[in-house]
């Protein structure tokens, strides 16, 4: 749907339709927003409704949550990266406020996501709608890909083990750092990619086939919290507030995510 409608068109629609009332003035302070790219699309569409309704503009860095890269959330605050607020699957964000990064009373859960399979598009679809065409498409395919983050971790290290199948997938499976599964998988890459449905939707050159099969699924949570280390303490729990608003939920909704009221 995205793919159809500009996101400032879609920001639009929301703001309207939850009745805030535009801000024609350029937005003169920023929030300095830190979030993985499950949730990506959701605060791009976000953004513009936010600036319109406080006049405050969100900076948004897309990150992985942790891993070996400068980049990744948890090493730039522990370098001193300065953000307000951290959007991340919620056992990694935990992690952070157990660190002393995120504060113990502010966070707040966001949306469900859920993970999804894609080829490349105009391949042949592969059918995954029983555990039983699941593990045959999972062996009869000559190359996987998989992120790095907690959703391909899950697959690798312990579905396909349940599975009894990791020795027969190890040698054609691959993890992708730094960018979209999907990116890899339209590239021919790889015959099939794994990843969260909101990250592989809004690939392009990609069809998402669909959710693996219900017994075997993992949701992940999205949550947010405040910064320890922002000086915007204020400013970030109103946007902490508004991410939870009607027009917030209906961007989450479209970006593929399950918003939590």
């Amino acid at each position: 749907m995205t793919k159809t409608l500009s996101r400032l068109a879609l920001a639009c629609l929301f703001l309207f339709a939850d009745g805030i009332e535009a801000q024609n003035a350029t937005p003169t302070k920023t929030l300095t927003l830190f979030t993985t790219g499950g949730f990506i699309t959701a605060i791009q569409s976000i953004a513009p409704l936010y600036e319109k309704a406080t006049g405050i503009r969100l900076v948004t860095q897309e990150s992985p949550p942790t891993g070996n890269t400068p980049m990744a959330i948890e090493n730039l605050l522990e370098s001193g990266q300065k953000a307000d607020v951290v959007i991340m699957e919620d056992w990694e964000l935990r992690k952070l406020i157990d660190q002393g990064h995120l504060q113990k009373t502010s966070r707040i859960d966001l949306a469900k996501s859920f993970i999804a399979m894609a080829v490349r598009k105009g391949a042949e679809k592969p059918d995954i709608s029983s555990m039983k065409n699941f593990k045959k498409t999972l062996l009869n395919a000559k190359s996987l890909a998989l992120s790095d983050t907690p959703s391909g971790t899950y697959l690798s290290r312990i579905l396909f083990a349940q599975m009894h199948i990791s020795e027969r997938l190890r040698t054609k499976t691959r993890t992708i750092s730094a960018e979209p599964v999907g990116e890899a998988v339209a590239r021919g890459e790889a015959e099939i990619g794994f990843q969260q449905l909101s990250e592989l939707m809004h690939t392009e050159d990609v069809d998402v086939i669909g959710l693996i099969p219900d017994q075997v699924q993992k949701m992940t949570m999205y949550s947010a919290d405040i910064t320890t280390g922002g000086v915007q303490q204020e400013e970030a729990a109103a946007l902490l507030k508004f991410l939870s608003s009607k027009a917030a939920r209906a961007a989450i909704k479209v970006s593929g995510l399950i918003p939590v009221r």
